[in-house]
């Protein structure tokens, strides 16, 4: 990034009067105005973080470096610059999908920084491995993603925001296919391959905060098992929060829903 300071390359910003912090860390194919109808729901009582990944379309692409963003550990870095910038000795954090696990390694590093993570949609392997781990989906089924989205990304898109929103809110289809419009198509190739190759399952029982593991009914991502199995492996004090709606992007579909199930795992 260079000589602009991450909190302007990743478009940072602090909302809220309370006197605690919380991070609000967004997922694949989305930036921050994924938690704007959230959001409102925790300003009065929290410092609110929110930042945008840096494969994000909000994000000036010349930003995105092929060799530092191979693994997950690079935005494990930007998360942990971007509170120690804001001078943050201790926060709550919610991430989506891909930053969920990025807050999951960064509780590794740091444990002492986070009070609770809070894990929507999480998943620490999304491929089959034999009887022993369902993650959703055969490796075959994981290259056509790939082909379809270098051979049309446009149709790809069209064709998977409904199916990631998985509930009927075409309010929610639209915002997620904005998001995804507005990325690079070979970022976006590139980080879906990133995620599809993570195996997180052997860091699990490190983290040692308490994590709340949040998942939907159905969710065409994550299947229900992946949260049992991460409530059975992760180090520390862990409970699963399953929430009464469908679909990978409940902060889209669902928000006020969302907000009060936050609340609730917040609160204990």
């Amino acid at each position: 990034m260079g000589s602009t300071s991450i909190l302007d390359a990743l478009n940072v910003r602090v909302e809220g009067s309370g006197d605690k912090y919380i991070v609000f860390a967004h997922g694949f194919g989305t930036d921050q105005s994924a938690w704007q109808r959230v959001l409102p729901y925790f300003t009065r009582s929290y410092k609110v973080i929110l930042y945008d990944l840096v494969c994000a379309g909000s994000v000036n692409p010349d930003y995105f470096d092929y060799r530092r963003y191979t693994t997950l550990d690079a935005y494990v870095d930007d998360l942990l610059n971007i509170l120690d910038s804001l001078h943050v000795t201790r926060c709550a954090y919610v991430g989506h999908s891909i930053s969920a696990m990025i807050g999951m390694l960064a509780s590794i590093r740091r444990p002492e920084l986070f009070s609770k993570l809070i894990l929507i949609g999480a998943s620490p392997r999304f491929l089959n491995d034999g009887e022993n781990y369902h993650g959703g989906f055969e490796q075959g089924e994981i290259e056509q993603v790939s082909s379809a989205m270098e051979a049309n990304y446009e149709a790809w898109v069209n064709g998977f925001a409904p199916l990631a929103v998985g509930a009927d809110v075409p309010t929610a289809v639209r915002e997620f296919s904005r998001t995804l419009f507005n990325m690079r198509p070979d970022i976006s190739l590139f980080v879906s391959r990133t995620v599809f190759n993570s195996d997180l399952r052997g860091i699990l029982g490190l983290v040692k905060v308490p994590c709340c593991i949040m998942q939907t009914a159905r969710d065409m991502s994550v299947p229900a098992t992946v949260a049992t199995y991460m409530k059975e492996h992760l180090g520390g004090k862990s409970t699963v929060q399953w929430l009464d709606t469908e679909g990978h992007l409940p902060h889209l579909s669902a928000p006020s829903y969302l907000a009060h199930q936050l609340e609730i795992a917040l609160s204990h």
